[in-house]
């Protein structure tokens, strides 16, 4: 790593600081920045995730998407993990810690709410920034597009009666026009935008395509700066008027998150799934689509709800929190590697153990 890549962790805090005392000292400018937006999609703040996320894109050969199929235990631990264990592990946190013991310092008339808002921020496996982690823990690029893709489709199925369910309603308004837009904008655009340019620098050789990824890398770092700068600035003035409502709802969102994590990189290992897919398939299990959950909150408890914010909050945990577990996977691959090894040999062994047993 670069000297600019080694203290990430710093430039990260001193963007969290200059974004809450930017959005406060020059509120009307961040608020301006703010309303730029269709169907609760910041527009500002796409650009930026276009500039983190295409060089992510720019590695796929879609002529090779067929490998996947070799990483279907991968797959299958990330669909466990974001459908079967993550809503339900935040209903039961949200109760825990909003319901039950932070609940005397919490407004009384908000809690169901701040609840609520928690459980839509789990409900809706995250999109486009995923590309983001996974590129910065040299993730398979193929597994991280095709297990996105995966997630918007269920998610266009499942997640309304997958929250009805969690929130006792009889019905749900999912914000289509949030959810298919951010589809178009996160998935479709910068993938036709990438595919162009790949074959434009291949056909100047391969070299072209390296330079390229490499003078990438910086920018995407710096954008992925800046949007911290930009959500932590829409935000400075709450975060100012409620810092001990906004801690108290990041501690659920942030044992979720190092929970979900831990178990997806857990049954990867187990499972003999290679470090390059386990790592990517972690970070997909723990984060959150929070431009659909935000849209979600507010169309059903409205702006100014304890629902809204608490989703407001997963906004502001996700960058430094994922950076985190980036750090940590990255810093566990060879403890990694050597788990998934003997995982990998020993059902290799199990099989062949079954097969002599039958030939007996």
């Amino acid at each position: 790593m670069n000297t600019f890549e080694r203290y990430l962790t710093l430039w990260v805090a001193l963007c969290i600081v200059a974004g809450i005392a930017l959005g406060h000292f020059l509120s009307g400018a961040f608020k301006a920045i703010a309303a730029a937006e269709v169907a609760n999609v910041n527009l500002p703040v796409a650009l930026l995730i276009w500039l983190m996320i295409i060089p992510m894109l720019l590695k796929i050969d879609f002529g090779s998407l067929g490998q996947v199929r070799e990483h279907w235990r991968g797959i299958g631990v990330t669909l466990f993990i974001n459908w079967a264990i993550k809503p339900f592990s935040m209903a039961l946190l949200g109760s825990f810690f909003i319901g039950h013991l932070f609940a005397p310092m919490l407004p009384q008339d908000q809690i169901s709410s701040y609840i609520a808002g928690l459980i839509l921020l789990a409900a809706a496996p995250c999109t486009a920034m995923v590309f983001v982690w996974s590129n910065l823990c040299e993730g398979e690029p193929h597994y991280t597009l095709s297990q996105v893709a995966l997630n918007d489709l269920i998610m266009v199925f499942a997640f309304a009666p997958l929250v009805g369910l969690l929130l006792g309603l009889a019905s749900i308004t999912v914000p289509w026009t949030t959810l298919l837009l951010s589809v178009v904008l996160y998935i479709v655009i910068p993938v036709v935008i990438a595919q162009i340019w790949r074959r434009m620098l291949l056909a100047s050789g391969p070299d072209a395509l390296a330079r390229t990824l490499r003078w990438l890398q910086p920018v995407s770092l710096i954008a992925l700066l800046a949007t911290l700068v930009l959500l932590f600035g829409f935000q400075g003035e709450q975060i100012l008027a409620q810092p001990l409502v906004i801690a108290l709802l990041a501690v659920p969102i942030l044992v979720q998150v190092y929970l979900n994590a831990g178990l997806a990189y857990w049954l990867s290992r187990r499972f003999g799934v290679a470090w390059c897919v386990a790592a990517p398939a972690a970070l997909i299990g723990a984060s959150n689509f929070f431009e659909l959950a935000v849209a979600a909150a507010i169309s059903l408890f409205g702006l100014n709800s304890g629902a809204a914010l608490a989703t407001v909050v997963g906004v502001l945990v996700e960058v430094p929190v994922m950076l985190s577990v980036v750090r940590i996977v990255k810093a566990t691959r060879g403890w990694y590697e050597q788990g998934a090894h003997c995982s990998t040999l020993e059902m290799e062994a199990a099989r062949s153990s079954s097969t002599s047993s039958s030939l007996r």
